[in-house]
């Protein structure tokens, strides 16, 4: 996918706040620290884009982008740790509850599992919530250079187990660092928004 142009659209916390005129989109949705910046900041060759952080719960609103003027992405506030406070770790899941019942434009959602590590109760229960929005689904591995190259299937195995994946989800290995995955991403989002 070539992008010509990318931009941080505004942050929401409240459906009123949602952007106008972005397009179809794309929301990201994973455990705090498990890349969804660095994803998304690699999908659109922009480094610093989208906000990373060391620091896991760092995303604590909705984040939309906007990508070659046509369609948009979503970075949606992590889950499974946060610094916030017990109140403010509680709003988060009606917010994001929010968007998916009420943002017409949500056309997919990439769900980012870290690859070293056998899925959590936490990404079971967010996979269990995601598959009731019936959206197309899509599975990513991060971090995947993290493992050797003979160690990979078993840590795949272990999370499309771990998850239950069917035959219509795919799961897609991807690093960061070298890139791995991006144009097979690109190719399940082109698919999903049809552009």
């Amino acid at each position: 996918m070539r992008i010509t142009a990318a931009e941080f659209v505004t942050s929401a916390v409240t459906p009123a706040q949602y952007p106008a005129g972005v397009g179809p989109e794309i929301a990201f949705v994973g455990r705090s620290n498990v890349g969804k910046s660095s994803l998304i900041n690699t999908l659109l060759n922009r480094h610093g884009l989208a906000k990373t952080s060391g620091t896991p719960g760092k995303t604590r609103t909705i984040n939309f982008f906007r990508v070659n003027g046509r369609f948009g992405f979503v970075d949606l506030p992590g889950y499974g740790f946060a610094k916030g406070s017990r109140t403010e770790r509680a709003t988060w899941g009606p917010m994001v509850e929010r968007f998916f019942r009420q943002r017409s434009e949500l056309q997919g959602v990439v769900h980012l599992i870290d690859a070293r590590h056998e899925p959590t109760a936490d990404d079971r229960q967010t996979r269990a919530w995601l598959l009731q929005w019936q959206r197309p689904l899509l599975v990513v591995a991060t971090k995947i250079d993290k493992i050797s190259r003979s160690q990979r299937p078993s840590h795949l195995k272990r999370i499309a187990d771990g998850l239950n994946l069917d035959e219509e989800t795919p799961l897609i290995a991807f690093s960061a660092h070298t890139g791995e995955g991006k144009e097979r991403i690109w190719v399940w989002i082109r698919q999903v928004i049809g552009v």
